[in-house]
């Protein structure tokens, strides 16, 4: 993994592992296009339950319906976000057609994302950081008190969470400062439930 950002007295961060980080995945150019393209995408206010969060959201392949707490079916990946599929999956070691669920966010400044981690019915969840950055917390529970990393996410970078970082790790987002996209991609896992 490369070095992400020094640590206290110039030391690396321990992050969890299974978590790798890709400053610059794609270049300024791409980022441009896939910024212009979102303009076009029939954004939706996330909904759980009844809350409604401050970020806006589309999903292709499939998206999960909180109410009904399943996946469903959704339209699928748009042709202008397949180049950008092959890249992340180069970057995390997959097969592109193993990423069959992609969800674009829109980070308003203000919004963020609260403690999470990703439904079971996913395995490896690969996201690419677009506009502005953010810093991304993960913690977990060690049963006497929270284990924590945290990094700056750069513009046109990606994350993995893979093996401990993503079963046993939950992340999120505080408030962004400026408008900021993320597009993030996730496998299926097997067998779940």
């Amino acid at each position: 993994m490369r070095p992400v950002q020094p640590g206290l007295f110039g030391l690396e961060p321990s992050l969890p592992e299974g978590f790798r980080y890709q400053p610059d995945l794609i270049p300024p150019d791409q980022e441009r296009e896939l910024v212009r393209r979102f303009a076009e995408l029939p954004f939706a206010a996330f909904e759980f339950r009844e809350y409604v969060g401050k970020r806006r959201i589309v999903s292709y392949g499939s998206k999960y319906d909180f109410s009904r707490e399943r996946l469903i079916s959704t339209e699928a990946i748009p042709s202008f976000l397949l180049p950008l599929r092959e890249r992340v999956a180069s970057f995390a070691e997959l097969a592109p057609a193993g990423l069959q669920q992609v969800l674009v966010t829109e980070y308003a400044a203000g919004a963020a994302i609260g403690w999470h981690r990703d439904k079971p019915v996913f395995e490896e969840v690969v996201g690419v950081s677009l506009l502005s950055p953010c810093i991304f917390r993960l913690r977990r529970d060690t049963g006497s008190g929270w284990e924590r990393a945290s990094l700056t996410l750069e513009p046109r970078s990606a994350y993995l969470l893979a093996g401990p970082s993503r079963t046993k790790w939950e992340h999120s987002i505080p408030a962004v400062s400026s408008l900021r996209y993320s597009v993030t991609f996730r496998t299926m896992r097997a067998v779940w439930g």
